[in-house]
């Protein structure tokens, strides 16, 4: 019995290298296309339209920045990754790209202004705008490219491809687990939370460093 269930999981893994990869690069492409088109059809929100300054609320160093500078970086931003994403083509960069402008964008637009509780932050994981914040849908899009960061393109990828012409086919199975990577998931989580709370950004940065670096956590 443990044989059958073993055998299933092993081809459902194999499976799920082709599909869940594709799947989230499809979505998350439609998803940062749309929105990159329709930033290069339509005015400039971000400093353009007084009811609608967001470039007010963006972190530093991008408040430094002006509106129209801000504006045409997040629309060939979101269009120039998101079509890598499609293809599948160094992935992981264009996944990091695309979750640095989410997690602006949600600094900027969609997380509450201020908050003294884990609870009262939970109260602006909505979809509308409440008045505490509506990080709901960036925060899930956060969620899906993560992965992406992590497993890359998957073998339905430009980026899969390329690595089986150039004969490195052994690097889609190699598996180091040290401090090294360690630091690079605390890197990834310092990328996430930096602009919407310095501190927590700061936190990762450091685990990052130290683990990374002390070669007590080596391999």
């Amino acid at each position: 019995m443990f044989d059958v269930y073993d055998n299933l999981t092993a081809r459902l893994r194999v499976a799920g290298d082709y599909l869940w990869p594709l799947l989230l690069r499809l979505i998350m492409f439609w998803e940062f296309w749309e929105a990159g088109t329709t930033k290069l059809r339509g005015a400039n929100w971000f400093g353009d339209i007084p009811w609608a300054d967001w470039q007010q609320g963006f972190p530093w160093p991008l408040s430094m920045l002006s509106p129209e500078l801000n504006w045409i970086a997040a629309t060939w931003g979101e269009l120039v990754f998101s079509l890598m994403l499609l293809l599948g083509l160094f992935t992981r960069f264009a996944a990091l790209s695309l979750l640095v402008i989410t997690v602006v964008a949600t600094a900027a637009v969609h997380w509450p202004a201020e908050w003294n509780s884990l609870a009262q932050l939970w109260q602006g994981y909505v979809i509308s705008d409440a008045g505490a914040g509506n990080y709901k849908l960036p925060l899930l899009f956060a969620i899906m490219l993560i992965p992406l960061i992590f497993h890359g393109g998957g073998k339905i990828s430009l980026d899969h491809l390329l690595l089986k012409m150039t004969g490195r086919d052994s690097y889609l199975t190699d598996r180091i687990g040290d401090g090294i990577a360690a630091g690079l998931l605390f890197a990834v989580l310092g990328v996430t939370t930096f602009f919407l709370e310095p501190a927590w950004g700061i936190a990762f940065f450091a685990l990052a460093i130290v683990l990374g670096l002390t070669p007590l956590f080596r391999r």
